[in-house]
């Protein structure tokens, strides 16, 4: 070969290996790259191998879409063609807080090595990266709003465009992002999924934390499985590469004498969303006072663990998510909630710092701060069970007024088999009302949340409407149905208000002219006439005002409004 040609060819390879290098990589460990940045990387790696493939997908509430990357070793890049070659789909969601970028730098280096074959990417697992999550928030670069954090030297906001966080919006969708989500959810139907975070709270020694899908919620085999085979083989991986893995410490609501929790990761949570459709998930929490480069190399590590444990164990997984799917469908009981087991724990080494107190140069009063200088290991002890709370039985049928096409959208977007009803008819259902509940007094997430639901049912015959919604529990999404639709269930859709308008009385009366016609109502009802005497032999103060007692009346007549905290969502028993 001529010098001149060799040089070319030499220098050619030098220009794409440096290309390929992300700003981490180029700075040391000190920066994370830009959003747009991140995407044009991702294009010119895909212009390179077939095995990438960068995806246009749907709206976010910034105005521009969320891009899928594809990593496959054969090029395929069609879902169903995955399911035929039996290929296990491992979905990393990166970005969620943007100022927390460590799986954005850790997930561009690890595209960069399976397509320069550097590692090995598993021929029977297809990888799906979201590169950057919530744009708005990082578009939103600044260097101070992670007061707490040791790096980078920018980074984005927590807020999204709507100054939402992300991380509470799975169920309730406010946002365009979490809508155009759960359409890249459905459309991959991840078996492993790992959203990349990280943590604020207390200072220790360990990098990594890990918030695993609660066992129990998953249930059956898979729970079983993830619990005792899965998890610890992850922890295990990560020991071996100089990582001191341990579940995630939620300080805030820790008191070590008394032992750790593991976390209560409801379906407004990425893997409590994902645990509805049976996917296994995880939340990385990077510890936020290490080194950003040290955080960026222990995320990169833990995603390979789980691309290769995925590959290692891909046909098991496959085989028992479809056992636990067709489980679901056929299920007659369901947890509407959890509640820690007390009895079931084991000991984990958790590494701190000892507190300690000095004087503070910003207060001139004493302060507390963690002494590096007086490290510890304990043994503490962690509960890692839950048993269930709130059973409710599956109904054979939901129905839901044709007016709440919000709700019906969700449910449409979430992969729910709906069908309307084709002509106007009366049923025997079940009905809920309302009894009481308590709202949240500030704003959280653009609600007041309820919570505290308590409910009243009865059999009824309902009229229902041409074009009413009807979903049967026969299908793996029944879960997510349940929980959505169950008004007392944690993250309902009735406890994130969209069906508020039930709380409001729409009608009233004027009370002179309510007090001629609650005469006669009387006259004819002794039943009520009854009822009204013994609240007044009960209440002295009832007994002597005009108005509660016509209120009394009222709320008892045939005259009160029956849509008030009429629950919508009607169940068809079996």
């Amino acid at each position: 070969m001529k010098p001149i040609l060799l040089l070319f060819i030499l220098n050619a390879s030098w220009q794409f290996g440096l290309a390929q290098l992300t700003r981490f990589e180029k700075s040391g460990g000190l920066e994370s790259a830009p959003y747009t940045e991140a995407i044009d990387w991702y294009r010119q790696l895909a212009k390179k191998s077939k095995q990438i493939k960068i995806m246009t997908m749907g709206p976010t509430d910034a105005g521009y879409p969320l891009h899928l990357v594809l990593l496959s070793a054969d090029g395929s890049f069609e879902p169903r063609q995955w399911k035929k070659q039996k290929k296990a789909i491992y979905f990393i969601l990166n970005g969620i807080h943007p100022g927390e970028p460590d799986g954005i730098d850790a997930s561009m280096m690890l595209a960069r090595d399976y397509v320069k074959q550097k590692i090995k990417l598993p021929s029977n697992v297809v990888i799906a990266i979201i590169p950057v999550y919530n744009i708005g928030g990082a578009l939103n670069r600044n260097a101070y709003s992670r007061v707490n954090q040791n790096g980078p030297l920018q980074y984005g906001f927590r807020g999204n465009a709507q100054n939402l966080d992300l991380n509470r919006d799975f169920t309730k969708c406010d946002s365009r992002n979490a809508k155009s989500f759960i359409e890249i959810f459905q459309f991959l139907q991840p078996d492993v999924f790992i959203d990349t975070h990280v943590s604020d709270g207390a200072d220790y020694q360990h990098t990594m934390t890990l918030i695993t899908t609660q066992y129990d919620k998953l249930g059956g085999e898979l729970g079983s499985w993830l619990k005792n085979e899965f998890e610890p083989g992850i922890y295990a991986d990560m020991k071996k590469k100089k990582w001191d893995l341990i579940p995630y410490v939620d300080f805030g609501n820790t008191d070590f004498s008394k032992g750790m929790k593991m976390f209560y990761e409801t379906p407004r949570y990425s893997s409590g969303y994902a645990a509805l459709f049976n996917t296994i998930g995880f939340i990385s929490e990077t510890h936020m006072l290490k080194p950003f480069k040290d955080r960026v190399l222990a995320t990169y590590d833990l995603l390979k663990t789980l691309a290769d444990k995925t590959s290692q164990n891909a046909e098991a997984i496959l085989k028992m998510r479809k056992k636990a799917n067709e489980g679901v469908s056929a299920q007659k009981q369901f947890a509407l909630s959890w509640q820690c087991d007390s009895s079931q724990s084991v000991k984990i080494e958790f590494k701190g710092y000892e507190s300690d107190s000095m004087m503070s140069q910003a207060t001139g009063l004493m302060k507390m701060y963690y002494n590096h200088r007086k490290p510890f290991t304990r043994n503490i002890t962690f509960y890692n069970s839950y048993h269930p709370a709130n059973w409710i039985a599956a109904p054979k049928t939901y129905i839901i007024k044709r007016g709440y096409y919000e709700v019906a959208d969700l449910m449409a977007l979430n992969g729910v088999k709906m069908r309307t009803l084709q002509n106007d008819s009366t049923m025997l259902v079940t009905s809920y009302q309302v009894e009481s509940y308590k709202s949240y007094n500030s704003p959280y997430e653009k609600h007041h949340k309820n919570y505290n639901v308590t409910i009243q049912s009865r059999t009824q015959s309902v009229q229902f409407l041409k074009g009413d919604f009807m979903i049967d529990l026969n299908q793996p999404a029944n879960r997510f149905i349940i929980e959505m639709l169950e008004p007392t269930g944690d993250d309902s859709y009735f406890s994130w208000n969209f069906f508020d308008a039930i709380l409001q009385q729409k009608e009233g009366y004027s009370d002179y002219r309510w007090d001629e016609l609650a005469a006669g109502v009387l006259q004819k009802d002794s039943t009520l006439q009854q009822a009204l005497e013994t609240r007044k032999n009960k209440d002295s103060l009832f007994a002597k005002n005009s108005t509660a007692i016509l209120d009394f009346i009222y709320r008892h007549s045939p005259y009160f409004e029956n849509a008030f905290k009429q629950y919508p969502v009607y169940r068809v028993e079996r």
